[in-house]
């Protein structure tokens, strides 16, 4: 390819709106146009990029057995409704949502578990048609409130997206663990640095998931790894070791009201009863969990020294979303002003959960829903009837890891695959079943797989770039070389260029030739802000010394040799970098 051809078109200033490095450098470098908030035109270098983050995700699932098809990216309400999503999709406002003109409802799908559990119920009768697993590359729709960092947040965006059916959980297992592996090889072979990490099911839902991360300090995702041992989880997700309150098994004390004027706080409390640590409180958290046609009031119990993870609490107490009550409602539920509230006596209109970390607790510390009052030496079990359990508690840096117990640390990363066990939650809603080995209809027990394809291209953007500009690891770069003619109109220069070229080309590099009229200084800036990890430029050094010189765009060396010489060495050091695996995933 000459780049008088392949329209390059690159830009001095950063965008107004841009926040990130890669949503500066990819505008820049013209590999996106923004055509309005959240939605972006591919330029036809970035395309490159796209196709070929494509083709290893083909190859690799392909590998595994899944089969590739194409799904409706529009879809009528009633599958959504089967599933029991439409109402949730439709209040968080997260699907576009329009009417034919026979007035049938739809929605632009931001996932597929609807449609192609539909496409299975119809197509696959009898359990000797599975295991199956069936993927796209496709268009989604997501209607973000606030559109932000290039690539990484918008409305419309190309993913992968694969669904396995199985017979049985041990089925799912298999296939959740085909996936798995394929997924760590797909991202090594496109030179990028990614992290399984437990995660959160969210919205999709399912009994576990994992998130496949690529670290970035930009990244919005806090991760919490526990070294040495393997274990790396999403903060909404992530565990620890939690040392036992210091009141764990104390002889129970009588309880005992004592005035606390205006001491609400944990950090006030132990300033007002120096004698008692925040290990020998206890919080209580009052929330309402909101449902499509209800409000349930919970109070949430955990000790002094922790936090509440908001991920674990919703996913405990259900519903659309979780609030906090406000000051009105707790002084109208507790009698009580706003950081006075406690189990003890507190209304029957709230359920009870404990944290873990209140467990075995006795004489602890609590309010008691009295303004300017708190409970001493209460006991669980006695003074409070005794509270459901579950962890909820959100794990920190420097707390122990659950494995071995070694300090947690934090890393940042950016999301750019999740894979999920579903089990039958779409499947049996919907009625999707198959004839099993006993004669009778069984839901399929289903797993799903996504990788956000922009995403990556944008994350690995994110991950390598510098100060110049775009560095793209050569499995994804949408060419693997250019050879730079500083001056076109000097014929030595501009024969030597084409020889290079040429030569490259026939060694199988994808290889674009610098050809534009324009000044050398411009060249080499647009060279590195495009990303290319290889370039040979053709300059000064052959018209004095028949030298070529020879850039790594990575790492900055550069080295000068003669013509056959600096072939030999680009070919060489790409082809150790093409997408391939030099180890096995573990």
């Amino acid at each position: 390819m000459r780049a008088s051809r392949a329209h390059i078109v690159t830009y001095r200033d950063d965008p107004a709106d841009a926040e990130v490095i890669s949503h500066k450098l990819m505008a820049r470098a013209g590999y996106i146009y923004k055509v309005s908030a959240g939605l972006y035109a591919y330029s036809p270098l970035m395309w490159r990029v796209l196709k070929k983050v494509q083709n290893i995700i083909r190859d690799e699932l392909d590998d595994t057995g899944a089969l590739e098809v194409q799904l409706p990216i529009l879809q009528s309400d009633d599958l959504w409704k089967r599933s029991g999503r439409w109402d949730a999709y439709q209040a968080s406002g997260t699907m576009f949502s329009t009417t034919d003109r026979k007035e049938a409802t739809y929605g632009l799908a931001p996932t597929a578990e609807e449609v192609v559990t539909d496409y299975a119920a119809s197509s696959v009768n009898s359990y000797k048609q599975l295991p199956i697993n069936l993927y796209q590359i496709h268009t989604k729709f997501r209607d973000e409130i606030r559109p932000r960092f290039g690539l990484l947040r918008v409305k419309e965006f190309l993913m992968k997206d694969a669904y396995s059916f199985d017979v049985d959980e041990a089925g799912l297992d298999a296939s959740y663990e085909a996936m798995r592996v394929a997924y760590h090889r797909i991202f090594e072979r496109m030179g990028l640095r990614a992290l399984g990490v437990d995660a959160d099911p969210g919205d999709i839902g399912g009994s576990g998931s994992m998130e496949f991360m690529l670290a970035a300090e930009t990244g919005e995702d806090d991760i919490l790894v526990e070294p040495g041992t393997g274990y790396a989880a999403n903060v909404e997700k992530a565990e620890s070791r939690l040392s036992p309150s210091p009141s764990v098994g104390e002889a129970p004390r009588a309880l005992r009201i004592e005035d606390t004027p205006e001491i609400r706080t944990v950090a006030e409390l132990e300033g007002f009863f120096p004698e008692i640590e925040a290990a020998r409180m206890v919080k209580t958290v009052l929330v309402k969990a909101v449902h499509q046609d209800e409000e349930v009031l919970w109070a949430v119990l955990i000790r002094g020294d922790q936090e509440i993870n908001e991920v674990k609490l919703k996913n405990h107490v259900g519903g659309l979303a979780v609030q906090m009550l406000t000051a009105e409602e707790i002084a109208k539920h507790t009698g009580a002003q706003q950081g006075f509230a406690g189990p003890i006596g507190l209304n029957e209109a709230f359920s009870i959960v404990g944290d873990l970390s209140v467990k075995g607790m006795v004489n602890l510390l609590c309010g008691c829903n009295q303004t300017d009052k708190h409970a001493l030496d209460v006991v669980p079990g006695r003074d409070f009837a005794e509270p459901a359990y579950a962890d909820l508690r959100l794990a920190r840096p420097g707390d122990p890891g659950p494995r071995e117990g070694r300090p947690l640390e934090l890393y940042r990363g950016i999301e750019v695959g999740h894979i999920f066990k579903l089990g039958t939650k779409y499947s049996a809603p919907m009625g999707a079943t198959f004839i099993g080995e006993n004669g009778k209809p069984q839901p399929f027990v289903m797993g799903c797989y996504g990788i956000g394809v922009s995403r990556v291209a944008a994350s690995a953007v994110e991950q390598y770039a510098d100060d110049k500009g775009i560095v793209w690891p050569v499995p994804i770069a949408p060419f693997e070389a250019i050879v730079t003619c500083l001056n076109p109109k000097k014929e030595e220069l501009a024969s030597t260029s084409e020889r290079v070229y040429e030569a490259l080309k026939s060694r199988g590099i994808e290889v674009m030739l610098d050809d534009r009229k324009m000044g050398p200084g411009a060249k080499l800036k647009d060279a590195e802000l495009l990303g290319f990890p290889y370039a040979v430029v053709v300059g000064r050094s052959w018209e004095t010394e028949q030298q070529l010189e020879v850039r790594n765009r990575r790492t900055g060396e550069s080295e000068t040799l003669g013509l056959d010489e600096a072939i030999d060495r680009v070919v060489a050091a790409i082809e150790a970098e093409r997408p391939g695996l030099e180890s096995e995933v573990q």
